[in-house]
């Protein structure tokens, strides 16, 4: 059995690309594999989709993304006619504009996705994006739309934001709206599972998951690094690469059945067994 290589992605929804200089809000992947650690520092989504695509060519994977890969009950099926997340995937990547120098069209979509459900679920905007669909803060009146706001893993993950925020602190809806297309390119390719969509397995080379960095958060902040996501990706990535040295990556792999929709975080309710495993 080959020994498994991890990679996590702290993704970045940036529309301009980020600075020469390794800053933080940008895109971090850390590698864990046989060979060692390493850290990379990407300017551009486009960038990093060519470099996970490159290293994930050959070997067993587990590749983590900081990004939601589902989204709330219900959803999918009232966007897409399907209740998958797969089919969500595919809809955002034939929809999605994302060049090169990282503009994209992610608040112009969700504003889109806004006027097919009448109100919400997305919110969050740039003030000077003239969006009337997409309001600057949170107007939308969930139990109404028959949506829920969070995923049952963010109600069970303190700290873990909605995935219909879009801008300012913690806008992990944006990161999803621009990541998501990626995955579904990933997940065509042969060999590639989407975890907990599909369960990993000996079919599966590479199990794309959802990751949450922050998991590990006092072991980052010890670290010391003045960039914190590049503590994140090094040191969850070692966490999760020892855990399946040791045969322990089992009970990470469990989870409610509302996950095979709305997905879930990879190692919520086990910060314990990540942490002891540095």
């Amino acid at each position: 059995m080959m020994a498994l290589r991890v990679a996590v992605v702290d993704w970045s929804a940036a529309a301009q690309l980020s600075p020469r200089a390794p800053s933080a809000d940008a895109i971090w992947i850390g590698t864990c594999t046989p060979e060692g650690e390493a850290v990379h520092y990407l300017r551009s989504r486009a960038e990093a989709e060519a470099l996970l695509t490159g290293l994930t060519a050959t070997g067993q994977w587990l590749v983590g993304f900081d990004f939601p890969m589902g989204y709330p009950t219900g959803f999918a099926a009232r966007l897409t006619g399907q209740a998958t997340a797969r089919a969500v995937w595919d809809w955002l990547d034939a929809r999605i504009i994302d060049g090169p120098r990282n503009r994209n069209n992610r608040f112009e979509v969700a504003a889109g996705i806004n006027r097919r459900f009448g109100q919400g679920p997305f919110w969050g905007r740039p003030a000077g994006l003239d969006l009337p669909d997409l309001p600057p803060r949170k107007l939308v009146d969930y139990p109404a739309l028959g949506l829920a706001e969070r995923r049952a893993v963010e109600r069970a993950v303190p700290g873990a934001q909605p995935v219909w925020k879009l801008y300012t602190t913690g806008s992990v809806g944006s990161q999803s709206l621009t990541g998501l297309p990626l995955i579904a390119r990933l997940a065509r390719r042969a060999g590639v599972a989407v975890w907990p969509f599909a369960p990993p397995g000996p079919l599966a080379r590479v199990t794309l998951a959802e990751v949450y960095p922050s998991i590990l958060a006092p072991e980052v902040r010890a670290a010391g690094d003045a960039i914190k996501d590049r503590a994140q990706v090094r040191l969850l990535a070692r966490a999760l690469a020892r855990l399946a040295g040791r045969g322990d990556l089992a009970p990470l792999w469990s989870v409610p059945a509302i996950a095979r929709e709305e997905g879930w975080i990879l190692g919520a309710g086990h910060r314990a067994a990540l942490a002891g495993a540095l």
